[in-house]
C-alpha cells in the first residue's frame, strides 16, 4: 500500500509506504460510532433548566383554611398544580460528559483516518512550512488539492510564523498531530497533513493497532 504525497501546487511529489497490518482491512464503524456519539455529547451544555416550587417567588401563605370552604386543599400557590406555579420533574443543569478508555479514542482515530484514506481524502502535502507569515504562498492550495468544502490542515509541531500564514484560508481549519481526533476527521471533507505529522499520527494508532489485532 501506497500514500501519494502532494506538493502545493497539487502535482505528485512522491509516495509513502504503508504498513498494510496498520492500514489495511475494513474501517470498524462500530468503535467509530462510540467514539462520535462520546464526542457530540461531550459538546451539548446541557444547560436547559426550569424552576421548581422551591425556586418560584411567593407561596408563603395558605390560600385558605384546611376545611370547610368547599375546595380542594391547598397548601401553596406555587404548587406545580397552580398557574405560576412550579415545574415537576423539568430539565436542571447537569453534567452528562464522559469519556471512552484512550485506547478506543485512538482505535477510532485509526478508523477514521482509514476510512479518508479508502475515500482518497487523506491528503500528505510536502512544502508546508514558511520562516515568516505570509498567506500568499498557499493562496492556491485549496485550488490545488481540490478542496470546496471546509476541510483540516494537521500539523507535526505549533510553529507560528505557519499558524499565521494558514490560519486565514477560507476553507481550513488548524489542528496539532498530537490532539487530532475522529471527530476532527470525519467532520473534515479532506484532512491536509505534513509528512512529519503523518508519522506522528501514525506512532500514536499504532500501539492500539497491536493491541487490538
Amino acid at each position: 500500500m501506497d500514500l501519494q504525497i502532494f506538493s502545493l501546487d497539487g502535482s505528485s511529489a512522491g509516495k509513502i509506504s504503508l504498513n498494510e497490518d496498520i492500514w489495511g482491512g475494513e474501517v470498524n464503524l462500530g468503535v467509530l460510532s462510540q467514539a462520535i456519539a462520546m464526542y457530540r455529547t461531550n459538546l451539548r451544555a446541557f444547560t436547559a433548566s426550569t424552576k421548581t416550587r422551591g425556586d418560584v417567588s411567593g407561596g408563603g401563605k395558605k390560600p385558605w383554611k384546611q376545611k370547610h370552604t368547599g375546595r380542594a386543599r391547598a397548601g401553596s400557590t406555587r404548587s406545580p398544580l397552580w398557574r405560576h406555579g412550579g415545574s415537576t420533574f423539568g430539565p436542571r443543569p447537569r453534567d452528562a460528559s464522559y469519556r471512552l478508555p484512550q485506547s478506543i479514542r485512538r482505535l477510532a482515530l485509526l478508523e477514521s483516518l482509514k476510512g479518508k484514506m479508502r475515500d482518497s481524502e487523506l491528503l500528505v502535502v510536502k512544502g508546508l512550512s514558511a520562516s515568516e507569515p505570509k498567506t500568499k504562498p498557499f493562496a492556491g492550495l485549496a485550488k490545488a488539492l481540490k478542496v470546496d468544502r471546509k476541510s483540516v490542515i494537521v500539523l507535526d509541531e505549533s510553529r507560528e510564523p505557519l499558524i499565521k500564514s494558514l490560519r486565514n484560508l477560507a476553507r481550513f481549519e488548524l489542528r496539532q498531530a498530537g490532539n487530532l481526533n475522529a471527530l476532527d476527521v470525519l467532520n473534515a471533507h479532506k484532512v491536509i497533513l505534513t509528512e512529519r505529522a503523518f508519522e506522528q499520527l501514525e506512532q500514536r494508532v499504532q500501539k492500539e493497532h497491536a493491541i487490538t489485532k
